[in-house]
């Protein structure tokens, strides 16, 4: 594996890890405010807390940097940043809304495995795009997305009600979300994209919760969502996603995919020794299909004959 593969592979694990750890300070926060005006209010708060760390590295990058057209790719007059950061905030707050509105009428398990459905939705939407993945990535996407079905939903029964079916489409959102990061990240100052898309999303969330929640919202209740709030809008949204903006600069969006799965990993385990609860065999091997899908699709890749240079050909 490449250097920069390897160091992205691993931020996009942390990420993983603080998504995984997320839940339930985001159960916590449900309890006394609506779904949309809790999602407003963490993506409120991620934005915020990204502006500092914005200002610190536009202070570096004068010091720096000398090329002006790097500076101006850096820049919040570029264009690109704007339409990317809209364009995630769109996406990103499409997924997590439709997500919180199917918890409402489905299991957590078969939420879970649903929205872990972009495991093989994003390589599918990436043909389209011309990224063919290899007999290897759909190997590795198969082993996660049985990882992910022995984790939340074996045992249950499968239907497709509708909550499913507003959790399946917030699996779709979360594809292009992480498609859309793949092509802007490399254009713009990843930081601000991440600051840009919150601010995106909280204003579409408060939008929707104005519509929606208007006669439960009270004040009160946000605050006394304070402490899940800040976990959530802090370290969910605005380190882990910020993470994966990063990241994926230096990954193939189904590789990316496939470490953002191990999400469910890091909530199964943290929920055993935080919570005190147990995995089940089941669990323990759905946890072990997905790590091994994870490592499977990072593996390197060796070289075939017709690809090697002149000097090492036969």
């Amino acid at each position: 594996m490449k250097k920069s593969s390897l160091s992205g592979a691993l931020l996009l694990s942390l990420g993983a890890l603080i998504w995984g750890t997320a839940f339930v300070a985001q159960s916590l926060g449900m309890e006394h405010t609506g779904p949309c005006a809790f999602n407003a209010a963490r993506s409120f708060v991620g934005s915020l807390a990204l502006l500092p760390v914005v200002f610190v590295g536009d202070r570096l990058r004068r010091r720096m940097v000398t090329n002006q057209g790097q500076l101006a790719a850096f820049s919040w007059k570029n264009p690109a940043l704007w339409a990317g950061g809209a364009l995630c905030g769109l996406f990103l707050s499409a997924a997590t809304l439709l997500q919180q509105a199917g918890l409402l009428y489905t299991t957590a398990g078969k939420a879970g495995f649903l929205t872990s459905l972009y495991i093989v939705i994003v390589p599918v939407l990436g043909i389209f795009l011309g990224r063919r993945g290899g007999a290897r990535l759909w190997c590795a996407v198969a082993l996660a997305l049985a990882g992910a079905y022995l984790l939340s939903v074996a045992g249950e029964s499968f239907g497709i009600q509708v909550g499913d079916s507003l959790v399946l489409g917030c699996a779709v959102f979360f594809s292009f979300h992480i498609l859309v990061i793949d092509r802007f990240s490399p254009k713009v100052d990843c930081v601000k994209l991440s600051c840009i898309q919150f601010a995106a999303a909280g204003l579409i969330s408060a939008a929707v919760a104005v519509i929606l929640e208007r006669e439960s919202f009270t004040w009160g209740g946000l605050f006394s969502s304070w402490g899940p709030m800040l976990y959530a809008g802090v370290l969910s949204s605005g380190v882990a996603y910020t993470l994966q903006i990063i990241a994926q600069r230096r990954l193939d969006p189904a590789a990316a995919s496939l470490i953002m799965s191990l999400e469910s990993v890091f909530a199964a385990v943290s929920g055993w020794l935080v919570l005190g609860q147990p995995l089940s065999l089941r669990e323990m091997a759905g946890c072990g299909l997905v790590f091994a899908g994870v490592v499977l699709a990072q593996l390197p890749e060796k070289k075939r004959a017709a690809d090697a240079p002149e000097a090492e050909r036969p």
